[in-house]
């Protein structure tokens, strides 16, 4: 379909302008503006077109099977993507849950039991700064390393902890959930490009820095902290579905450190030389489906076993 075609239909369909057209059916003026220059109207714009004015004879293009292999990956996201709000109820439930136990109650006005003033924002600014020393990024030292992915992706899920604190300190369960859950639904890159990596890292230090010296107002500051925080999931080849399995994981593992001195100064985060991080990813890899029981009965075996407990 050309483009003064498509003028004379959504005229004839009831739309006023072509724009609002694009935007009824979820374009944007941009779009409108190509579909111009081309003098070209994508097939699926073409077919919705079709339907609209209720047309049997849908019209033929060789492009249609492409479009439909295409759309099946999506479709395929989309429905596992039906368990992300359920998801995400377990994993702000669980983080309250270990607030609640490491703070103490009413951590959310910003102090815990011990008297200790939280800030989650310096938490993501320092997390941040971790997850950047996984890449090679010293012009000065190990130039031709490469990124320690895995590393990577655990400093991500810390930074949805303490992300996800600061969300409930400002919000409660439902609402965050509510934020978050049309984030989700991306699919992970497989070609890692480490310098775009850690400038989209930054700028989580960038908002986190904007929000505490007042230059962003906390509210807006948590809408661009979410879609911030999927851009650098996406950029870095962590699928929500991995996100989940490794945040329940660490949960697990923070929980297990907690109840074995970790605040104390006591806990031994070196397991025969291997930081407890990389025996709880090797645990989860092995688990088809995750279980905050299990794992932690297994967290606890290796724990006592590898450091002769």
């Amino acid at each position: 379909m050309l483009y003064e075609e498509l003028k004379v239909t959504t005229k004839s369909l009831g739309f006023l302008t072509i724009e609002d057209f694009a935007k009824y059916v979820g374009m944007t003026p941009s779009d409108v503006l190509q579909w111009e220059e081309k003098d070209e109207v994508p097939y699926t714009i073409s077919l919705i077109i079709h339907l609209l004015k209720g047309d049997t004879n849908l019209p033929n293009s060789s492009a249609l099977d492409t479009l439909v292999e295409e759309c099946l990956p999506l479709a395929s996201l989309l429905e596992e993507a039906s368990s992300f709000p359920s998801k995400l109820e377990e994993m702000f439930l669980l983080q309250k849950e270990l607030n609640d136990s490491t703070n103490g109650k009413n951590w959310e006005l910003g102090i815990n039991k011990f008297g200790k003033e939280i800030n989650w924002l310096r938490c993501i600014h320092m997390e941040v700064a971790e997850l950047i020393d996984s890449t090679p990024w010293k012009h000065w030292k190990n130039i031709n390393a490469q990124p320690d992915m895995n590393n990577i992706h655990v400093e991500l899920v810390d930074i949805w902890h303490f992300l996800m604190s600061y969300v409930l300190q400002e919000t409660n369960v439902p609402k965050a959930v509510s934020l978050v859950n049309t984030h989700c639904i991306y699919e992970a890159a497989t070609d890692i490009d480490v310098k775009a990596m850690v400038k989209e890292a930054e700028k989580l230090s960038y908002i986190s820095l904007a929000i505490e010296t007042g230059n962003m107002p906390s509210f807006s500051g948590i809408e661009r902290f979410i879609d911030q925080f999927f851009r650098c999931c996406k950029i870095s080849g962590l699928s929500f579905t991995w996100l989940q399995k490794l945040y329940i994981g660490k949960n697990c593992l923070n929980k297990f450190r907690q109840d074995n001195g970790y605040k104390e100064g006591t806990y031994i985060k070196d397991w025969d030389g291997n930081e407890d991080n990389v025996i709880m990813v090797s645990l989860l890899e092995s688990m088809e489906d995750v279980s905050f029981e299990i794992l932690y009965s297994q967290l606890d075996e290796s724990y006592k076993k590898l450091n002769n407990l």
